[in-house]
């Protein structure tokens, strides 16, 4: 079994990306995951369960203590050799 987890976090800002949205992303990328997908609008990332659960609590902490006043993900199961 594989995760992926899609998330963004607010308040949006179009100039430049703020705290929260870089930390965040600092996280995903350092974390031990198969794909990762960076965006302005969305990001994704998928890899073993644990990992992924890793990455989340992680980003979650970080991404509130710099600023973010909403973080919303999904988490979805993907079966191994599927979408």
């Amino acid at each position: 079994m594989r995760l992926r987890v899609e998330f963004t976090t607010e308040p949006f800002d179009l100039d430049e990306a703020p705290a929260h949205a870089v930390a965040a992303r600092e996280v995903i990328e350092a974390a031990d995951l198969d794909a990762v997908d960076v965006g302005p609008f969305g990001n994704t990332a998928e890899g073993r369960p644990d990992a992924v659960l890793a990455a989340v609590d992680a980003l979650l902490r970080k991404s509130l203590d710099a600023g973010a006043t909403r973080i919303s993900l999904q988490v979805n199961v993907i079966e191994e050799g599927g979408a």
